[in-house]
């Protein structure tokens, strides 16, 4: 194939609600740009995208698949993405690549809530939109109540390009009011004629034409004088003036197609040819320092990777975008981020799992190579001459998470390394082990997703493992001050131990006052501070550690045992073993042995006094809230938050957002398991929910009694 330069290269991003056609659309996209001598089909496993096992297990897309399409002199890269909102990464990582949307709308249901989530997400990073009411021949199909419901729910405005002259299992023919024409088709192979406009839909469509020129005028004033002095538009005028809009976001330009019967396709690659913004006229790209980036072939070479894949028998696939510059067989490139030296040895054009081997690609364009040492999704691979980092992908908040349990404890380390593989693959996968919860935790975007994760892995790897309940990072704090005293001795025979620790403890706040006196069971007790330490603590809050020890009742050596004391018990929590947070710890009196005191001595009475102490200064146990958000059909939201209240829920506020109900509430952490399953559940897979950290709150007494019972402190000398 040739080499094609940025102005002759198109990247578009297929996006849409899961069963909207996208990879049936492509596969015909293809097809007309003769990569593929046939179509292949969902149901027969045979199409570019959805090439693998598992896509052909659940007959939808879980990966996003890039292939591209030669046409009109012009290459199209297609990234066909899956409409899940669990794999809501790959839309991400493919719209940092591509410049134009080409969102698909299934005739039988026009706009839908998984409609509303990629828009949101396409909104979010700014991607002009191309409409395509697919599945006309659907026997369902509905091409008047979807363009109604896309025009309600959609925030950017849709402008009818093309209407079917009929649709349903007849489906054959449509007109298009730009340039004032009928097609009908004469087989499922994409053949065509071109027809006038018959004279029963000619006013129809003579009013389409004017809606049409007027939405191209309104976006540019020298278009819009043209307008009112001559009262219409020439094609080219059209065109010109739906560019601009489409740019800006301010129009969505509707077309018609049945992708498996290749209707409409052609016409669809044709506008975008034309119309949509290609890499000279879309937004640059930025480095991490905020420069533009700009498509300029002729300058040093900068690639951005957004996407890395394992296959087997190949190894590691890298795909990237050419930012700047062309990139060459044998080229030596740096990878920005580890600054190692990658050698490109074989570069590609993508089709699906076909890979056609070019000698060089050029700014704009889009190819994968093999066999990197360390580059990664989201790095950088720039010419030493003139080192850029193009700013990363910001992937969504995981949703869900769940702790890994293997079936054979023999597995646990060789699955940590895939995982580690899985997460390169999937940034949207994160994966720790937690000191703190002493679990793998594993988090996604939902169960689903994590479930694909695990099938994949069982399958290829032969690794059984199952998904449980994380356990629940709490906080334990105090609410009132306390004293207490204790003696660790140990007498074995030789050198005994011997320490003694008197100390205070109460909460801490900002802008508390120094400590000066306290009402204890003692008495009232006056402390003269010598010294003062402050941390921030790791896992949040503060410890203030004061001494005011007077009369030498324990040397200062001991002190930073009695701290180490301390922590160590702040580390694991008298309570639940939990973390401790925002703690003042006052040491004022004490006693030690000439012969007897040690380090470890004082490390055990400073870490027992402190348990004491706790146990009778108002003990709290803290969780951590999220802020949830749902988006929801209106027919839903009572059992929606029904079901939330049952969870500990507060909520927050509900108001509707076209034709959905966006619902805010705070849940605990501890209440969010499987949520998304619950909610697919309870809404028939119609909503979608995000959720971020949001701050501790103190637990009710009554869960607080639960997780006490459920907690046995071992704490031993």
């Amino acid at each position: 194939m040739k080499n094609y330069s940025a102005k002759e290269i198109k990247n578009i991003v297929l996006i849409g609600a899961p069963g909207s056609g996208k990879t049936t659309l492509a596969e015909a996209m293809a097809y007309e740009g003769k990569v593929i001598d046939r179509r292949g089909s969902i149901e027969t496993n045979n199409t570019l995208s959805d090439n693998t096992d598992i896509e052909h297990e659940y007959k939808r897309s879980i990966y996003s698949t890039i292939l591209f399409t030669e046409f009109m002199e012009r290459k199209l890269n297609i990234i066909d993405c899956p409409g899940s909102d669990d794999f809501c990464g790959s839309l991400f990582s493919a719209f940092k690549v591509g410049d134009v949307g080409v969102f698909c709308f299934n005739a039988a249901n026009g706009w839908e809530v998984g409609s509303e989530i990629q828009a949101r997400y396409a909104r979010l990073l700014n991607k002009p939109v191309i409409g395509v009411i697919n599945q006309l021949d659907s026997d369902k199909a509905n091409f008047e109540a979807s363009f109604e419901s896309i025009k309600a729910a959609s925030r950017v405005t849709p402008v009818i390009v093309q209407y079917p002259v009929n649709q349903g299992t007849e489906f054959d023919a449509f007109i298009d009011v730009l340039l004032m024409k009928m097609y009908r088709f004469k087989d499922h192979d994409g053949h065509r004629e071109e027809l006038e406009i018959p004279a029963e839909e000619m006013e129809r469509a003579q009013e389409l034409n004017r809606e049409l020129v007027e939405a191209a005028a309104e976006h540019d004033d020298a278009l819009m004088e043209l307008y009112f002095e001559k009262g219409t538009l020439t094609q080219d005028d059209i065109r010109a003036g739906l560019k601009i809009g489409l740019s800006k976001r301010a129009v969505m330009p509707i077309f018609c197609a049945s992708g498996k019967r290749d209707i409409g396709t052609k016409r669809l690659m044709e506008f975008i040819i034309n119309v949509a913004p290609g890499p000279l006229k879309a937004p640059a790209f930025l480095s991490t320092e905020g420069a533009e980036v700009v498509a300029d072939e002729a300058a040093p070479a900068v690639a951005f990777v957004f996407k890395s894949q394992v296959e087997q028998h190949i190894g590691e696939i890298t795909y990237f975008r050419v930012v700047r510059g062309k990139i060459t067989e044998g080229m030596d490139l740096v990878n920005t981020r580890t600054q190692n030296k990658e050698k490109i040895s074989q570069l590609f054009a993508v089709a699906g799992k076909n890979r056609i081997k070019v000698t060089e690609l050029s700014a704009g364009d889009i190819g994968c190579t093999v066999k990197l040492k360390g580059t990664k999704a989201n790095d950088t691979l720039a010419a030493p001459a003139e080192v850029v980092t193009i700013e990363p992908i910001v992937f969504p908040e995981p949703r869900y998470r769940a702790a890994i349990k293997c079936k054979e404890q023999g597995d646990e380390e060789k699955l940590g390394k895939i995982l580690n593989e899985a997460k390169n693959e999937d940034p949207t996968i994160l994966v720790e082990y937690s000191k703190e919860l002493r679990q793998t935790i594993i988090q996604g975007q939902g169960e689903h997703h994590l479930n694909i994760l695990r099938t994949r892995i069982q399958t290829e790897n032969k690794i059984e493992f199952e998904y449980i309940a994380p356990r629940i990072p709490y906080r334990e704090t105090i609410t009132k001050v306390a004293q207490a005293d204790y003696r660790h001795k140990k007498q074995s025979g030789g050198a005994g131990q011997f320490g003694e620790v008197h100390m205070i403890i109460e909460p801490y706040y900002e802008g508390m006052p120094e400590p000066k006196a306290y009402k204890t069971g003692k008495g009232e007790m006056i402390v003269n501070v010598k010294s003062k330490e402050e941390y921030d603590l790791p896992w949040g809050g503060k410890l203030q550690f004061y001494s005011a020890i007077v009369g030498g009742a324990i040397d200062a050596r001991f002190m930073p045992a009695i701290l180490k004391g301390v922590m160590e018990k702040m580390d694991q929590g008298p309570l639940t073993g939990s973390y401790a947070r925002d703690i003042r710890v006052v040491i004022y009196d004490g006693k030690m042995h000439p012969v007897d005191s040690n380090e470890i001595s004082f490390k055990l009475a400073a870490r027992n006094a402190f348990k004491e102490a706790f146990r009778t200064a108002g003990p709290k146990i803290m969780e951590p809230i999220y802020n949830v958000e749902v988006l929801v059909p209106s027919e839903y939201m009572g059992a929606v938050m029904s079901d939330l209240q049952n969870r500990r829920a507060m909520i927050l506020g509900m108001e509707p957002d076209k034709g959905f109900d966006r619902l805010s509430a705070t849940v605990p952490l501890a209440e969010l398991y499987r949520y998304s399953t619950t909610l697919s559940s309870l809404t028939s897979g119609s909503a979608t929910y995000s959720m971020k950290f949001a701050q501790y709150e103190q637990v009710p007494a009554d869960v607080q009694d639960k997780l006490l019972k459920a907690y046995t402190d071992e704490d031993e000398d």
